[in-house]
């Protein structure tokens, strides 16, 4: 029987000093749909996307990823296995230019010795057009092919989120993480964005996102994952969290509080 099981974590824990800030015992993402990790602020929804991606590394626990042990594995090799991610603050180079930007994060290691340029400079060069080739389509389905050879700086707030975007997706990611992909961005561009994230499930990339736009989760995802104080407090469809009793305290108090 072939698996579903996509990622999946066991007894995760990372603690700064006397704080816990994730303590997960146990949590499975499927392939083939839109999860969103959702809950209040301080509720260890970042740490646990860069315990994740190898951006911290965790007290405890192990995590798998495509049937693969990856607990110890450095976040550019999980890139490789197709695990990528974007952040809560953009993460952009601002004195390259938008085409220098996708290349730079579409580069393949072996290609880029000066050896194997000599001996290899017909394959170098189907690369390098092949890898452009890529570019242009990702920056036609983010909009952003009227600003290729402009600079990474002259970009909007909005326009530098969707190239980071772009750069997780020159990759071609198995499984993509989006830390608050709507934050800072006005409502028409927000959602551009939701679109895009949709045709990007379409197309067979797995999303997990953080958001804090609750609206925006409930229209998109597919399975919401709740955590407060570091732990899973609540897992299931949209409509189901959005009147479980245990989310409404932890974004709202007890009624007593």
């Amino acid at each position: 029987m072939i698996s579903n099981k996509l990622l999946s974590v066991n007894s995760l824990k990372k603690s700064f000093g006397g704080l816990q800030a994730v303590n997960v015992d146990s949590l499975e993402f499927s392939n083939n749909e839109i999860t969103s990790l959702i809950g209040p602020n301080g509720a260890g929804k970042t740490t646990f996307f860069d315990l994740l991606t190898k951006f911290q590394s965790p007290d405890h626990g192990q995590i798998f990823f495509d049937g693969k042990d990856v607990t110890s594995l450095q976040s550019y090799k999980l890139a490789r296995l197709g695990m990528t991610r974007t952040f809560q603050l953009t993460r952009v180079f601002e004195k390259m230019s938008v085409l220098e930007n996708m290349q730079f994060s579409g580069s393949s290691i072996k290609n880029e010795s000066i050896s194997m340029s000599l001996l290899k400079s017909k394959s170098l060069v189907n690369f390098e057009k092949n890898l452009e080739n890529e570019v242009d389509r990702i920056l036609e389905l983010l909009n952003l092919t009227h600003m290729k050879h402009s600079y990474a700086r002259e970009l909007s707030g909005g326009q530098k989120k969707l190239l980071e975007l772009g750069r997780a997706l020159i990759r071609n990611p198995k499984l993509l993480l989006l830390d608050e992909p709507l934050a800072g961005v006005n409502p028409k561009l927000a959602e551009e964005i939701l679109d895009i994230i949709k045709k990007l499930s379409t197309d067979g990339i797995n999303i997990i996102m953080v958001e804090h736009n609750i609206n925006a989760v409930m229209k998109i995802s597919e399975r919401v994952v709740v955590m407060a104080e570091g732990k899973i407090i609540a897992d299931g469809y949209p409509e189901d969290i959005r009147n479980d009793k245990n989310v409404i305290e932890a974004y709202l108090g007890k009624s007593n509080e």
